[in-house]
């Protein structure tokens, strides 16, 4: 472990320059820790789930004062075996409480530019100004990368832990599942090509038949919008592919502009009332279910 450590410092170039630069910066960071923890505070409760994580008042309370400990450590100018293992076991804490990576990356966002605004506004000679910044990066980065080790580090041993049988059945599906994802893309492209060609039938008929005026364009607009629906899943399913979740509120959408094209055309037939009225009931309960998607979806977001 503790060679482990020291290619951590040999890899980001931490020097000794760098550690007696820190240790001079250490009592004005410490002046600025009430600040900083007020500060982070404020950019972590943005965060909307960090009630989750800090439930009561003795927690909030425990939580600050390692935080504020976490960040005078940052420039205590002693960066050994001892330094490391305790952020390691900080990272430990955050994979077993289920904090997202993304928390913790934004979380180091916020400290690297509180450290570098403070050492901007009270910097005197330039050269020196820029040691304190190269260390300030070098330090912050460190400790990410030692703290997201522990969750690369959970992952591999999940993976680890599993049988060759195991392994071997999730490779194939992981496998299947890209060949499907590009069908499904695939399939996606047909469906806007027919969706054209509807479209285009549409236009024929609007002049070149005796549809009449109003059918028709209410028939081409219906055609425009289920190709709409189409393009737009087709971008998502793109999305899909290079790694983004899986956006179900398309599929719905697809299925709304299909159903509103029959209600366009049935709003026309006073015969078709009884369907009109259950394609509305089922655009109704379409538009929930993708109201709900995007609620969940900008719940998980914030």
């Amino acid at each position: 472990m503790e060679q482990q450590y020291t290619s951590i410092k040999d890899h980001y170039k931490f020097t000794r320059e760098d550690t007696e630069v820190l240790l001079k910066l250490q009592p004005q960071m410490q002046a600025l820790s009430e600040e900083f923890i007020d500060g982070f505070y404020d950019h972590i409760w943005g965060f909307g789930k960090t009630a989750q994580f800090l439930k009561n008042k003795k927690i909030i309370e425990h939580h600050r004062t390692k935080i504020k400990e976490w960040f005078v450590n940052l420039f205590c100018g002693k960066y050994d075996l001892a330094y490391f293992t305790y952020l390691y076991k900080i990272g430990e804490i955050h994979v077993k409480i289920g904090l997202p990576t993304h928390y913790v990356n934004s979380a180091f966002s916020f400290v690297r530019v509180f450290i570098l605004k403070h050492i901007e506004d009270t910097f005197v000679e330039k050269q020196q100004h820029i040691r304190e910044i190269r260390a300030v990066e070098k330090i912050i980065d460190m400790n990410l990368d030692v703290l997201t080790s522990s969750y690369r580090e959970e992952e591999l041993s999940k993976f680890l832990s599993m049988s060759r049988f195991e392994k071997s059945v999730l490779s194939n599906l992981k496998q299947f599942n890209s060949y499907v994802n590009f069908f499904l893309a695939g399939a996606l492209a047909l469906v806007a090509f027919f969706a054209i060609g509807l479209f285009v039938y549409d236009i024929y008929l609007l002049f070149f038949s005796d549809i009449g005026i109003e059918k028709g364009i209410l028939t081409v607009l219906g055609s425009l919008l289920v190709l709409w629906a189409a393009v737009e899943l087709i971008h998502e399913q793109i999305n899909h592919l290079q790694g983004r979740g899986f956006a179900i509120g398309a599929f719905i959408m697809l299925a709304m502009a299909a159903l509103i094209r029959k209600v366009l055309i049935y709003s026309l037939s006073p015969e078709k009332g009884n369907e009109l009225l259950v394609v509305g009931a089922v655009i109704v309960g379409l538009a929930v279910a993708y109201w709900l998607v995007g609620m969940k979806k900008r719940t998980t977001i914030g």
